[in-house]
């Protein structure tokens, strides 16, 4: 079992940055895939970026290539998504997932679900 908790949401202004962090608890970290999601109010949950269980693929949402960044920690445990020029649109809870396998985009292919991070970014 995966246990997965993200920190670091917030309000912040247009413009600005913002960096998430997901702490996971389970065996093998490296084995598994970590993604971060994200649902705006009234809008289905969307894929945001993906990395890759040795960290050597990422792949990204068309909006937001760019400007957000993901990254994985296999020492730590820990994956992140800085988030920079962060627009209104961006305003969402954002959910960090992992999966064990290939890194893919759909989130029904992800078994592991965090509790969510609100993200809001007032114009």
């Amino acid at each position: 079992q995966v246990e997965l908790v993200e920190s670091g949401g917030g309000l912040v202004q247009a413009g600005g940055s913002l960096r998430l962090s997901c702490a996971s608890s389970g065996p093998i970290f490296s084995a598994y895939v970590m993604a971060w999601f994200r649902q705006a109010p009234g809008k289905e949950r969307e894929f945001v970026a993906g990395i890759s269980g040795s960290g050597s693929s990422t792949s990204y949402a068309d909006s937001v290539k760019g400007r957000f960044t993901i990254s994985r920690d296999n020492a730590k445990d820990t994956a992140s998504l800085q988030m920079n020029s962060l627009k209104p649109e961006d305003t969402a809870v954002y959910y960090c997932a992992s999966t064990f396998g290939p890194l893919v985009e759909q989130d029904e292919r992800f078994d592991f679900w965090g509790q969510g991070t609100q993200v809001t970014v007032s114009s």
